[in-house]
Parts: C-alpha cells; sequence; structure tokens
C-alpha cells in the first residue's frame, strides 16, 4: 500500500484543524467580522492615517470588546485600518463569508 493517500489524509486533517484553531480564535461574531472589513472597504473610508482609529470606532459603536479584539487584529497583522483589510481580511474574509 501506497504511503501517498495516507499522507495526503494527514495533510488534510491538519488543514482542517489549523482553520478550525482559526475560526474559534475569532473574538467577535462572523456578521461583526464581515461588517468590519465592509466597513474598512467602504467606497467613502478615509484614507489610512496607520492607526486603527477607524477600526477601534466601529467596535466602539457595536459595543464590542476593543482590548481584546485589537490584540487579536494585531496577530493577525492588523496594525493599522489598511492592514485590517489586506492582512486580517485576507486569513479571515472567506472564513466568515466575505
Amino acid at each position: 500500500m501506497s504511503k501517498e493517500p495516507r499522507k495526503e489524509e494527514f495533510k488534510k486533517a491538519w488543514k482542517e484543524q489549523e482553520r478550525q484553531k482559526l475560526i474559534a480564535s475569532i473574538p467577535m461574531s462572523h456578521q461583526d467580522l464581515r461588517d468590519l472589513f465592509s466597513h474598512l472597504d467602504r467606497e467613502s473610508a478615509p484614507q489610512c492615517d496607520h492607526t486603527l482609529r477607524e477600526t477601534i470606532e466601529f467596535l466602539q459603536k457595536r459595543g464590542l470588546e476593543v482590548g481584546r479584539i485589537v490584540p487579536w487584529l494585531r496577530e493577525y497583522g492588523g496594525y493599522c485600518d489598511c492592514e485590517v483589510i489586506y492582512n486580517v481580511d485576507d486569513k479571515f474574509g472567506e472564513i466568515v463569508g466575505r
């Protein structure tokens, strides 16, 4: 029996396990994260000022835990509003249905 099919099974299982870890790490509802991405990526969004100003305003308006969410965004490369779109949305956009 070839080792390749078994190797592929393990690889697939590992990838799914990693995906589930990513999903479990999200510190807000998928809807809120999807809405944050859309809010930051809207046509009328101001030019990024290299802060999380827009992100924090959005989170505060929603009554979300800024102190818990901002470190999570930074963990995935979201150090400013545009990086939330370029990095965090790239990693989580598909997961939350964007």
